[in-house]
Formats: C-alpha cells, structure tokens, sequence
C-alpha cells in the first residue's frame, strides 16, 4: 500500500484549491480550517468503480436542504478518499455548523456562561463555553455519533441510478436511504469511527491497566466510547459496588447464623446427625434476614441507581434530549408515500400486515422456543431421577460426582439455546419492519427478555413451587454460578488474552509501519463490537439469582461479587483492544433495561415470600406452633402483601432523581419557554413590518 504523503489533519478544508486527494471543501467562512479531525472511516468493497466512490463522495458533502439542485439530501461533512480516488475508503470529518446544528437538534445541553447546563441553541451559540473548539465542546464520541446520523439521513429526493452500479441492482428509489441501499448492495462494507490512539492509551492506562482494584474513569468513557457504553459500565461499577452488603451478609449467615437451630428438644442425637446429614441448610432466622434484606436491598438498589443516573445525566448532558417525531429508522422499508401526520414523503407499511407478522410468526416462534426449555427442563429432571438412583445403589464417590452431571448439562443446553434464540429473535423483529427505531428495541427487547427470564428461572421457579425441594434448589443455583462463571471467565479473560496476543500480529506489524492509511485500514479490519445485549443479559440472570433465590444459596453475592470485580476490567480491555469503536448515540438512561431490573425487583418479593414459606425449618416451626396449612398460607399472603407495600413506600420515599438535578431541569423548561416566547413574538413584529404583497 502506497503511504500517504501528508498526514489527513493538514489537509485543506477552506476554500482553497485543493487537489485529488484532499478534503472537500466548504462555503462557509466560519467551517474554514487548516486543522481537519478525521472522525469515521467508510470501508468500500474492492472493486468498486471510481466513478462510484467520487458520486458516494459528492452525496456526502452535499448540502442537507432539499433546495439544492442536487437528486439528493446530503449529509453537508467533510470527506477524503484516504491514499488516493483509487483506494477502497472514504474518511470522514464534520464542519463546525453541522456539528452545533445537530448539537441543537438532538436536544444536547452544554455548560452556559454562567457555568451551568443548558439547552444548546445555535442563535445562542457565542454564549457557551468552548464553542471556538469543538473538540472541547463535544465529545469524540458524540462528535462521531453526528456524522452517522447525517450519513443515516442522507437520501434520495428522486428515482435514480447509482453511478456505476448496474439496474436493478443500483435503483435508488424516491426518498430511500442512500446508506442503506449502498450497504444493501455491497458497495459499503463497514462503516467505523475511528480511534485517537494517545486518547485510547491514556483511558486503558486509568481504566484497565490501573493498579488499584476500584474505580472508573466514567466520565473518559463517556467522552471517548460515548453515553450508551458510559451507562452500562456505570451501572456495572455501582451494582457491584452494591454487592457488598448482600456479600458480606452471605458470608455471615455462612459462618454464624447455621449454629442456630430451631429443632425439638425431643429429638435424639441419632435422628440430630441424620437430619444435619440430609438438610445441610439454613436456619429460620437465616431465611428470615436472607429474604427480607434480599427484598429491601432490591429495591433501595434500585432507586440509588436511578438517583445516580439522574446525576449522570445532568452530568453528562443528555437530560434534556429532543423528542420530536422520529425519522423511519434505516432497516424501515415499505411503499413510498405521504405520510399523514407529517406529510413527508417516506416508505409506508401498514400496522396490520405488522400485527399479522407478530401474530402469526413471532409469536408462534417465540412459544416454539419456550416449549424447547420446557423439553429441556423434563429432560434434566427425567436424569436427575436417574442419577439419584444410581447414587442411592452404590453410594460411591464417582455417584457423588455424577449427581451435578444433570444440572450441568441443562446449563450447557439453555446457554446454547439462548444463543440461538437471540439471533432469532433479531430477525423475527426485522421482518416485523417497525418503523421507529425505539419500537423496534422495544420488541427485540422484550422477546428476548421474556424468553431469557424462562430459560434462565423457569427450572428454579418449578423446583420451588412444585417440586418444593430446596435442597435440590440449593444444589441447581450452585451449579449455575459456578459454572456460569467458570465459563464467563474463561472466554473474557482467556479468550481475549490469547485473541490478542497471538491473533492481532499482523495488526500489530502494520500499525509500526506507521503510515497514515496503514492505521486507518488497521481499524477497519478489527471486528465489529458486538454490543451490550449479552452484557445487560448477564447482569440482569445475575440480579434474579440474587434478588429471587439467594435466601437458599447465601453464597450467591459473594460469587457474584468476585465475578463482577473481574468482569469490569476484561469488558474494558476487550472494548479498547479487541473491537472496532462502536457508534454510541447520547442517552439520558439504560432504557428499557431499567424496567427489566425493576420487574425483577418486585418479583423478587413474592419469590422470597414463598421460600421463606417452604423452607423446611419454617414448615417445622408452623407445625411445632400447631398451624394448619390454610392458617399458614393466609399468613403468608399477609405478609407478602405487607412487604409490597413496604417496598412500594421505600421507592416513593426515595425520589427518582435528586433535587438539584430537578431544580436544574425545571430551569432548562422554563427557559426554554420563554426563548420560545420571545421568538413568536419577534416573529410577529417583522410579519408586521413586512409589506401586504410579502405576506401575500
């Protein structure tokens, strides 16, 4: 590969003449810069032909009014062909007016001169810090993110032809998405916002590499890895932070509360050492104080977290997001058509044919999965039976051994079940077509979540209910941390060492090269990130086995608490090292996930409830004071109804967000209002002003 002969920052993007390989250049005289940040590289398949790359090249400089002479809606940045017209990329940069004219439409705040947090407005631009400097006043990561929306909303304005690319395959219909189509077709392969490497080396060293055990630096990745990557190591360092109390509480039951024992002065000391041989297990008093601190930990968990995502919000800017009516998102496809409420033209597709998908596919399918880990399920007690026949035959140590046999075979079942299901479950929401993009996580989400919660708890919830053998109970949560964290730890520390060590040579070897393209095209070639889906899934299997079951097993916290102390580091080192930079959009909260971690929170109050019920210490006490079963029931019925109440007068004692960010909130409304208010009254007098015929 030829190596470029000046570095991409020094390249022109004025008004100057500029040659074959240099930036685009721009009209406006405040955009006007020797100094050009190269932000997203745009990887083109091989072979594609010139006349492709400079047509790809003139759409994304274009303006973005649809008054422009042009067939299409530009994206109005700033781009370069990389080492030459010739080359299979595209670098990408953004003019300092898109950038704070997209700041403004997403509804981002920047600190004001008066040094608090407020709305971004683009008439109001010289009254906020650091608008001289854009890469002080935003961030890479949200700088990045602006030039994927703008790339995303590119679109035709008419029926075209694709220069380059034969009919049909290269047909732009009529208000298509020219990304989309060009991805679709295979011209572009990958579109990537690229690394600051002395940025990147700096946040691994505070975050990963550091020597201490605790702390993050949010705040670094939230400005480098952006807002939805920022929530979840955030969320991530204060649930394991919060695991401590639980953790500390489960190693105290372990060692202390055991000695305790309800049991009859009347019993023998033969029948004494038979049952502590069969019923290894806890106390009343350790059911009592598991299950309710299990219940109140949940919940004050819970609120904190919101409490501390509030902050962050303010913190970071994004409590204050636009919610104006969304674009079709990119996979939306349909007839093209007015829409009725905003009388764009745009891919139309009808609610019903939607609901005929869900109805007669998704759902079936969803169900059709959810009968496999019933199957699996009958599967792994029909060889627990048999297992435990074998046991009580012979009584030998391999017996002993094989009794974990069955439990780990249905985990080894359900993880590769999920697996599958969730690439399932992505393409079972794409052929949904959901027009906007957050009805579309919503659906993808939530079939997920619901099959993942079955899979997951449906065998403990039946062993409790049903089966109601707590022992067997005990044995099966055991089972499941322990070799969900051996394997975790495994393929997350492991796996990324040896991936990095011995799998990334020949990235290494280019990058020491150090020719300017030789790096852009190393981080092209690295795969893409995966996201957070299976991370939030983690976390959230790891909440349920603690907030639901960890009354029979106290050794869950601690467990998770040692898990999560690595999982931390390995998450950052695999997201610096081993991926491509995500595109990471500015979110105010984890969305969707907030309310999964809620719904398991108040489960877990009837689920305690009931195991406090069942637990053999407790049925001995009701039986020693003389209760029938319905007597115990209706008692249990109360108090389960007292702790929800309970719970719920904790959560609204404890206030979402705190008063400060409440205050500053209130603040940014008003102010918005009365801007609003001055600009329909300057509106009015220079309509006023204007002669009759203007008006006319």
């Amino acid at each position: 590969m030829k190596t470029q002969k000046e570095p991409l920052e020094e390249l022109s993007a004025g008004g100057k003449s500029s040659g074959p390989t240099s930036w685009s250049r721009v009209s406006c005289p405040c955009c006007i810069s020797r100094h050009v940040e190269p932000l997203v590289l745009i990887q083109l398949s091989e072979n594609v032909p010139l006349i492709t790359k400079q047509w790809i090249m003139s759409v994304i400089s274009a303006p973005v009014k649809t008054g422009c002479e042009t067939a299409t809606l530009g994206a109005q940045l700033l781009v370069h062909p990389g080492e030459d017209m010739k080359g299979d990329m595209i670098v990408v940069a953004a003019p300092r007016c898109t950038l704070l004219r997209v700041t403004e439409d997403l509804g981002l705040c920047k600190i004001y001169q008066d040094g608090n947090m407020t709305a971004f407005s683009y008439e109001d631009k010289d009254n906020f810090c650091n608008i001289e400097d854009m890469q002080r006043f935003l961030t890479l990561a949200e700088r990045q993110f602006i030039i994927k929306h703008e790339l995303d909303s590119m679109r035709a304005l008419e029926d075209q032809r694709i220069p380059g690319i034969p009919a049909p395959k290269g047909k732009l219909k009529a208000r298509e998405r020219i990304l989309q189509k060009l991805e679709k077709v295979g011209v572009i392969r990958n579109i990537t916002p690229l690394h600051d490497q002395k940025k990147l080396t700096a946040l691994g060293k505070q975050w990963y590499s550091q020597k201490n055990l605790w702390g993050q630096p949010l705040d670094g990745i939230q400005a480098y890895f952006g807002g939805t990557i920022a929530y979840y190591f955030s969320f991530l360092d204060f649930y394991t932070l919060s695991l401590f109390p639980p953790a500390i509480l489960g190693m105290f039951i372990i060692f202390f509360l055991p000695s305790i024992n309800f049991s009859s002065e009347n019993t023998t000391a033969s029948e004494s050492t038979q049952a502590k041989e069969d019923n290894d297990q806890p106390s009343v008093s350790s059911y009592v104080v598991q299950a309710v601190f299990s219940m109140l930990w949940s919940t004050v968990f819970m609120e904190l977290w919101k409490r501390r995502s509030a902050a962050l919000s303010y913190r970071w800017g994004t409590f204050n997001l636009a919610e104006e009516f969304q674009e079709p998102r990119p996979g939306f496809h349909g007839e093209i058509g007015t829409n009725p409420v905003t009388g764009r033209l745009e891919p139309l597709f009808p609610d019903w044919k939607r609901r005929v998908r869900i109805g007669l596919v998704s759902v079936p399918v969803v169900g059709a999965f959810l009968g496999l880990v019933v199957m699996g399920m009958a599967l792994f007690y029909f060889f627990e039976r048999l297992v435990s026949g074998w046991h009580k035959s012979s009584n030998s140590y391999f017996t002993v051994a094989l009794l974990y046999l069955p439990s780990i075979a249905h985990i080894v079942y359900t993880n590769v079940l999920g697996n599958v299901y969730r690439n399932v479950a992505l393409k079972l929401t794409e052929a949904e077509n959901h027009r906007e993009e957050s009805s579309f996580d919503y659906h993808h989400t939530t079939k997920v979540l619901v099959f993942t919660f079955f899979n997951n708890f449906a065998v403990l919830f039946h062993i409790t209910f049903f089966k109601e053998d707590l022992g067997l109970l005990r044995k099966r949560l055991s089972s499941l941390l322990i070799v969900t964290q051996v394997v975790n730890q495994f393929t997350e520390v492991v796996v990324p060492f040896l991936v990095d060590r011995f799998m990334s040579n020949s990235e290494r070897n280019l990058k020491e090269d150090d020719p300017e393209v030789d790096h852009l095209q190393a981080q092209g070639n690295l795969p893409a990130f995966p996201g957070l889906f299976a991370e939030y899934i983690e976390l959230l299997v790891q909440f349920g086995y603690l907030s639901l079951f960890s009354c029979v097993y106290p050794l869950t916290a601690p467990l998770l608490l040692l898990n999560n102390l690595t999982e931390i580091r390995t998450d950052a080192y695999k997201l610096c090292k081993l991926f491509n930079k995500p595109f990471s959009a500015p979110v105010g909260n984890m969305g969707v996930w907030q309310a999964a971690f809620e719904v398991l929170s108040f489960i877990s109050v009837i689920s305690n409830c009931w195991l406090l019920l069942l637990s053999p210490p407790v049925k001995d006490l009701t039986q020693d004071a003389g209760l029938s079963s319905g007597q115990v029931l209706v008692f249990a019925v109360i108090v389960e109804h007292v702790l929800i109440g309970a719970k719920m007068i904790l959560a609204f004692i404890i206030p979402d967000e705190p008063d400060w960010v409440r205050i500053k909130r209130e603040q940014i409304e008003f102010h918005s209002m009365q801007a609003l208010k001055k600009q329909r009254i300057k509106s009015i007098q220079v309509d006023d002003t204007l002669p009759l015929k203007d008006k006319l």
